[in-house]
């Protein structure tokens, strides 16, 4: 054994899992008292390797039961893939690689890309979790970190400070959290000292957290944190939260992207709690010793060698069993199995929806019990409470029912706008769609306003039901008769058809809407702002078109197509304050001309050229067509 082992200490501290208030892990400190034993690991990944697996010895010598974060250096990571010192230390004290998170920090200037993640699949292969520490302060590539993929994305204590009144990083913060949510993981951050600064994180969308606030580093392990109430100026971000704006002619706070009728929701990794676990082998009194033990434990799960779920004991009705009369004489030496029960499972990569429906599924006495959450091979990498899911679920829906409109219950444009830009920063296609009633004003007016608030709900209930028909649709309601509609290209006809195929009418007159799309291929534009505003253009054209109206142009092409819709005779040139014709035309498709091919779903329509106009005073400069869009 290295001599420097000898003066060689360490601290823990507990990484707190901001959604559920608990200890989610422990970081493991190196402390040399003497020495400068951390510069030799970064150049030696032998001193490294063997520094990490001295951790993990020290943390079984603390009797702590804790998931445990151990650091590494990259270099080490791609030199030394097998770490064979580590492995063997693991194995020594009983734990298992999914108790492990690898914190794997920088430099990384010259560390091999190739053989780094060649590492981490194989470290990830045997059931290791991977986080990527030091991130906005290290040398870390972007290519690279979306390359590794990591469970955890750690941010430097040196991004988070004074995050509140830097909106800068705190922009920067909400960008990683982003990510994270696209790959898969979880955003932690270091060095929350006040209250301010854990209030500053949470809007940020940290998910987990580290600093003196909850507990500085100590030589003995603690599960025992502080963690402020969260003020109620600053709430904390609902998980499925994306960073975009609100709206056409509005830049404010992100807001989350709720989807219509679809079952997305927070991921089970928003509150994970680490399992308890004991091999499928486990007498009674062992499991009893387990849980008197682990007082907050609410059960055991039995696991066979390579960590997949076998049984789930119950705290309760376990003790119940032993409590019993002759309860303990009967089954203190026996395998506990025998007093489990079939584990519930979830992958990694399940809603909290999804656990919902698992405990729905199982028997009724088992509602309370946890569900344990499994990595790809089946391994368990821990457990979620039914509470934590409950209270956020409700949390959500609160937030989610403030944002509705109160006449169709349907969502703003934030929730369109957040989801326009995940599609887009995932590669894809998108078409956008604006929706309204012509002339609605007028329809206000005659008809009364129960009748056209009556009008709004019809539309609105059309637009739900072509997306609950459709997966990928997203509708909102902007306000007043404006809706926005977003769909993949291939989707575009359905939900033409759901609102320009049908009769409307408000108080006994007929009513007709216009609706304009814009098709942005992938890499077109580069967020939800550029497709809105190429949306204006089209929506003034689809209101020069008599009866139901729709056009629809590729982002970057010149010209407009007409879909629905006819051009107007001299009678029905459209004003400013167009009211629908008492007998409007009936939505007559493609104007005649050679015979339409397959475009986007449907028949491809003529390219529009011209439009009729609004009268000019003499020696009026020429307007611009309205119906080409440049």
């Amino acid at each position: 054994m290295p001599a420097w082992t000898d003066q060689l200490r360490f601290a823990y501290q507990p990484v707190v899992n901001l959604t559920t208030g608990s200890v989610a892990a422990l970081e493991i400190l190196a402390r040399p008292e003497h020495g400068d034993v951390l510069t030799q690991a970064r150049r030696s990944p032998g001193i490294d390797v063997e520094l990490a697996a001295l951790a993990v010895r020290h943390a079984t010598q603390r009797e702590t039961l804790l998931p445990l974060q151990v650091n590494l250096f990259a270099t080490t990571a791609a030199e030394l893939p097998e770490l064979t010192a580590l492995r063997a230390a693991v194995r020594a004290v009983g734990r298992r690689p999914c108790e492990i998170t690898l914190d794997i920090t920088g430099p990384y200037t010259h560390v091999p890309a190739r053989a780094l993640l060649e590492a981490v699949a194989g470290l990830r292969a045997d059931g290791f979790r991977i986080c990527v520490d030091g991130v906005g302060d290290g040398d870390i590539p972007l290519r690279l970190l979306g390359d590794v993929a990591p469970d955890v994305i750690k941010l430097d204590a040196s991004l988070c400070t004074d995050l509140d009144a830097r909106p800068g990083r705190a922009a920067v913060v909400r960008m990683v959290r982003q990510l994270c949510d696209e790959l898969g993981g979880l955003l932690s951050v270091e060095g929350v000292e006040t209250e301010r600064s854990y209030a500053a994180v949470l809007r940020a969308g940290a998910q987990l957290a580290q600093g003196h606030l909850f507990a500085p580093p100590a030589r003995r392990p603690t599960a025992e944190v502080f963690v402020p109430a969260p003020a109620p100026s600053a709430p904390v971000p609902s998980p499925a939260r994306a960073a975009s704006a609100q709206g056409p002619g509005s830049a404010q706070d992100p807001a989350p992207a709720m989807p219509a009728g679809g079952q997305d929701g927070p991921s089970v990794a928003q509150f994970l709690q680490p399992a308890a676990l004991l091999p499928v082998t486990a007498s009674a009194e062992e499991v009893r010793r387990r849980l008197t033990g682990l007082p907050d434990v609410s059960g055991v799960l039995l696991v066979d060698a390579g960590g997949v779920p076998v049984r789930a004991v119950d705290r309760d009705r376990f003790l119940l069993s032993l409590s019993g009369r002759y309860g303990h004489a009967l089954y203190a030496d026996r395998p506990a199995l025998r007093l489990g029960d079939r584990p519930r499972t979830v992958g990694a990569g399940a809603t909290a929806w999804e656990v919902l429906d698992v405990i729905a599924d199982g028997d009724r006495d088992r509602t309370g019990d946890d569900v344990a959450v499994v990595d790809e091979q089946g391994r368990c990498i821990g457990v979620v409470h039914l509470a934590d899911i409950l209270r956020a679920l409700a949390e959500s829906r609160v937030e989610e029912a403030a944002r509705l409109n109160p006449l169709t219950r349907l969502p703003g444009s934030d929730a369109v706008n957040g989801e326009v830009d995940r599609r887009l920063g995932q590669g894809r296609a998108v078409a956008l769609s604006w929706l309204d009633v012509d002339g609605f004003k007028q329809v206000n007016d005659g008809a009364g306003f129960a009748a056209g608030d009556e009008l709004i709900r019809a539309v609105g209930a059309a637009l739900a039901r072509a997306a609950r028909g459709d997966a990928a649709c997203r509708v909102g309601h902007i306000g007043g008769d404006d809706f926005l509609v977003l769909t993949d290209p291939e989707g575009l006809e359905a939900v033409a058809a759901a609102v320009l195929d049908v009769p409307w009418s408000a108080g006994g007159r007929p009513v007709t809407l216009s609706l304009a799309t814009v098709v942005c291929p992938a890499g077109a534009v580069a967020g939800h702002a550029e497709a809105a505003a190429a949306l204006a253009p089209l929506k003034k054209a689809a209101k020069g078109l008599a009866g139901g109206s729709w056009v629809l142009r590729r982002y970057g092409t010149p010209h407009h197509e007409v879909r629905r819709g006819r051009m107007p005779g001299p009678a029905t040139i459209p004003t400013p304050s167009r009211t629908p014709s008492p007998a409007p035309g009936p939505a007559t498709g493609p104007a005649p001309g050679p015979a339409p091919r397959a475009y986007a779903g449907g028949p491809e329509p003529h390219a529009v050229e011209a439009h009729a106009v609004e009268p000019q005073p003499p020696g009026a400069p020429r307007p611009r067509t309205p119906g080409i869009c440049r």
